[in-house]
């Protein structure tokens, strides 16, 4: 048995930036255990890889959800990160911190110290900010860059459609005014994908006081009496202890975070026994409160050459893997995701309710089953939705008393009125951009389902025909102040027990308005903090 200060079970995007702030100055020794193996592949260094990383067991859990009541009875895949730097390694690189109402709203439901003014400066801590000039500002080890001057001249359509309707655009989605139309920033640098794994546990690992144990597999956290005193896992299928003298961390994301717990004999008491594990504290909330973002993709053929083009054919992915291997510039150095926005579908919200997409791109025809992604053989783009702050809430619960076996994974999607009428104003937002002369000047075709064509009701059933996640589950050990309400409290400490927190997106009190990588990594730098101040 080795004994260390803290134990971070994960090296997802949280455990990496624990690792880093908890190892520095070489005042602690820090375990990082994570289940999956390296990000050293060439297809998660290069920005566009995250379409050969979408099914690719190797480095993703490849979830599959129960059937949604919701979605027409529909299970939906749910691509999670199994590699250093999780799913930082495998996303689509946007970087949106949200809207700062979302915090604020953390804060009003009683969690103090998380409201904008307070997050904001974690926020910033992470963030080396590098403009469409080239211009750097901020010290973080996090690359977040505009590259607007290298995104498809599709750009202007977008930015006119935007004006033809009265809707305001911004220049930054991570600045003072992110409610518009524009054009996503992206965690890269060079021509490369900059994961949570560069910026922040590469670094820690050089202090020689961080060791990374990969393939290990955590199957329960120990306790003397509630005190976590250390975990359990396998490697190379020899089971092994580890010993914390400080704290255990549980950094497994909104899926795995709560399984790990359940194992470990918290969680709600009758699930527990069920599963033959006897229970240690009774709390329902653990993997309770889940919420996703959810959306559905439009496609177009279009009247210009598009991403599809140099992308489809043999001699176009040769052309674009030279150009990319030696310059790091084309379309393989960019993200999938290039133009967007926060829209008010509802004009009676007093904030978006809507992200939007504009890529210049069709995979798959459009089909949101799609668990591989290979570009469409014609010229075309796509347009997408998703409802920013639903109140559908499902759970994540062990399957059994095998670590190794899925949890069940039952999102509840559209089960409020409230997120019907999202969809709703959102469908019909997405028609009216559709509509415009800017949008439609680009629009040869459209491929069914033909948007332009389709009513209220219409717009809801094909929501629930054809809508998938885009890979943001949060809130199943969320934040709060009461256990059997709330798993952690205010500073991350698991309720009823001692020297165990959870960090990662599973605290979110409620989902944020946009994608989640950067509040993740907010969380994580803000833990710290406490952690280090305990």
């Amino acid at each position: 048995m080795e004994s260390f200060d803290y134990i971070i079970v994960g090296a997802g995007t949280a455990g990496c930036v624990l690792a880093d702030r908890l190892s520095d100055g070489g005042r602690n020794r820090v375990l990082v255990l994570e289940a999956g193996g390296t990000d050293r592949r060439f297809w998660i260094k290069t920005p566009i890889g995250y379409g050969r990383t979408f099914a690719d067991a190797s480095v993703n859990w490849k979830y599959q959800t129960l059937p949604n009541p919701g979605l027409n009875g529909r299970s939906i895949y749910w691509p999670r990160g199994r590699v250093l730097g999780g799913s930082s390694s495998i996303n689509a690189l946007v970087y949106c911190r949200g809207m700062p109402a979302d915090f604020d709203d953390w804060r009003e439901m009683g969690n103090i110290g998380w409201g904008w003014d307070d997050v904001r400066p974690y926020f910033e801590k992470s963030e080396r900010r590098v403009d469409a000039t080239g211009h750097v500002r901020g010290e973080g080890p996090l690359d977040v860059k505009d590259v607007t001057p290298f995104l498809h001249p599709m750009r202007r359509n977008w930015l006119d459609a935007a004006a033809e309707l009265g809707l305001p655009q911004t220049e930054d989605f991570n600045g003072p005014h992110p409610e518009g139309f524009g054009c996503y920033q992206v965690t890269i640098r060079n021509g490369m994908r900059r994961s949570a794994a560069d910026a922040f546990l590469r670094p820690a690992l050089r202090r020689g006081n961080v060791r990374i144990e990969t393939h290990a597999w955590v199957s329960r956290i120990r306790f003397d009496q509630r005190r976590a005193v250390g975990v359990d896992y396998v490697r190379d299928n020899t089971p092994r202890f580890a010993g914390a003298s400080r704290e255990v961390i549980i950094c497994g994301g909104a899926v795995n975070s709560p399984q790990l717990l359940q194992l470990s004999g918290i969680g709600p008491a009758a699930t527990l026994r069920a599963a033959g594990i006897t229970p240690l504290l009774d709390n329902p909330a653990v993997g309770g409160h889940l919420q996703d973002h959810l959306a559905v993709v439009y496609s177009f053929k279009a009247t210009q050459r598009t991403l599809n083009d140099e992308l489809h054919s043999t001699t176009g992915k040769l052309l674009a893997g030279l150009r990319y291997l030696i310059a790091r510039r084309g379309p393989l150095a960019l993200s999938v995701n290039q133009f967007g926005g926060f829209a008010r579908a509802d004009p009676q919200r007093s904030r978006p309710d809507v992200q939007l997409y504009f890529n210049p791109v069709t995979y798959g025809a459009g089909d949101a089953a799609r668990t591989r992604i290979d570009v469409d053989a014609f010229s075309g783009f796509y347009l997408c939705f998703q409802p920013t702050r639903p109140t559908s809430v499902g759970r994540i619960d062990i399957a059994s008393a095998d670590f190794r076996r899925a949890p069940n994974i039952a999102p509840n999607y559209l089960s409020t009125d409230k997120d019907v009428a999202d969809v709703m104003h959102g469908g019909r937002l997405l028609q009216a951009i559709a509509r415009t002369r800017a949008i439609k000047s680009l629009i040869r075709e459209p491929l069914a389902p033909d948007l332009d064509s389709m009513g209220s009701a219409d717009l809801v059933a094909d929501f629930r025909a054809r809508a998938s996640t885009v890979y943001h589950p949060v809130g199943t050990c969320r934040m709060g102040g009461t256990l059997g309400e709330s798993v952690v409290d205010a500073s991350l400490r698991v309720h009823g027990v001692e020297r165990l927190r959870v960090v990662d997106a599973s605290v979110f009190p409620t989902v944020t308005s946009a994608n989640t990588n950067a509040p993740t990594v907010m969380v994580a730098q803000k833990a710290a903090d406490l952690i280090v101040k305990a």
